[in-house]
């Protein structure tokens, strides 16, 4: 039975129309902070905790349900939360199967969605949806151009097998292509495998430069273990689903030295003062540790954080035109989320558009390696 945590933020009154009635902004959340996705959909949903409890001088119903990281699950979530809970926005999940579910439905039922994980579809079904991480093309051109520096020529790459494995390879052939870098042997796994002895070991046959692992959380932990197991020595290049705490954890001395993009607000304190991001994103993993300990900042909370920043900016413009709980409010949120309205967050300054539901660019990403037990800046 899926559980379900529903939590009221804050106590507000909206006037509509000369009369007082009481308003709350209701936003639907599918999370999977269990099943395999739960080394980062726990991070997703501690973020919740510190959002603030109105935006606009409104409050905020959050009504989060747990999907267990099924696509399945979190599909039927999503029009639980459409059709019995009448949400004004959506946001989630865990892993790219969910989040396309979540997608999909938005479309369909011309609700808003903010995409916490990457999703697997065409731009003309993205139409509701409004995707938070960082384009996995962007995030991997920045594994290829440090494998140009380091004179790369050939690729070894294993990956999850599926969506989200496709589409970082995707990615990575897109970068390395024009600079005459070529995957040399591709090999897949499952999410729930314990071990992936027998892709290695073709890995290591065929003898790359590099190896780039296409999973995520601490799923990412055991292509890297072997490859050290094995005594490959050379350099193993991760994605931002790999950066967190729990990567490093299960991986232990194994991932030291791992590569991997992310977003700003991992090293935070090592970027320069005139970065606009550093000011939020310093203030952010400050909270985020003061609550859930030191060292426990992580790209999935600000995932969620980011997600929410971006209805904050959106929604008063939404309440200028119409009323929350009605089909106007949400095509008015909307249109405001594709204003092109800058909105700076701990991973990247979003300028989302009619024709870019990203809204990033080159300052939403970082190299960092594991270092000593933590992700640090690569130097």
């Amino acid at each position: 039975m899926r559980s379900r945590l529903t939590t009221v933020l804050g106590l507000a009154t909206l006037l509509w129309g000369g009369g007082a009635a009481a308003s709350e902004i209701k936003i639907g959340v599918t999370m999977g902070a269990t099943g395999p996705g739960a080394s980062l959909g726990v991070n997703y949903k501690n973020a919740f905790q510190l959002m603030p409890t109105t935006i606009a001088g409104i409050p905020v119903k959050y009504i989060i349900l747990e999907d267990g990281s099924d696509p399945t699950a979190a599909a039927k979530n999503v029009r639980q939360l459409v059709t019995e809970d009448h949400v004004d926005a959506l946001m989630g999940a865990v892993s790219v199967p969910s989040t396309t579910q979540m997608a999909l439905i938005a479309d369909e039922t011309r609700t808003p969605a903010i995409a916490l994980a990457p999703v697997a579809l065409p731009p003309d079904k993205l139409g509701w949806v409004f995707v938070v991480p960082q384009p996995v093309p962007l995030m991997m051109g920045a594994v290829v151009d440090d494998m140009k520096k380091k004179s790369v020529k050939t690729i070894g790459y294993i990956g999850f097998s599926d969506s989200w494995g496709d589409l970082v390879l995707q990615a990575t052939k897109k970068n390395a292509d024009p600079a005459g870098i070529k995957i040399i042997d591709e090999e897949r796994y499952a999410r729930a495998d314990t071990a992936v002895t027998g892709q290695i070991v073709k890995i290591l046959v065929a003898n790359p430069d590099a190896v780039v692992v296409g999973g995520s959380g601490a799923g990412a932990a055991l292509p890297q273990i072997a490859l050290r197991e094995k005594g490959y020595n050379g350099p193993i290049y991760h994605n931002h689903g790999t950066v967190n705490r729990e990567f490093i954890k299960v991986g232990g001395p194994a991932a030291e030295g791992a590569i991997a993009p992310t977003g700003p607000l991992m090293v935070a304190e090592e970027l320069p003062d005139s970065n606009p991001i550093k000011k939020v994103a310093v203030d952010f993993d400050r909270r985020y540790e003061a609550m859930f300990g030191a060292g426990s900042r992580n790209a999935f909370a600000g995932y969620s954080y980011d997600g929410f920043l971006l209805l904050e900016a959106a929604i008063p413009k939404a309440l200028q035109k119409a009323a929350p709980g009605t089909p106007e409010f949400r095509q008015a949120l909307r249109d405001a989320l594709e204003s092109g309205q800058s909105v700076v967050g701990v991973h990247g300054v979003y300028t989302q558009t009619k024709t870019d539901h990203f809204g990033l660019d080159g300052r939403a990403v970082v190299l960092v390696s594991v270092d000593h037990g933590a992700w640090r800046l690569l130097k």
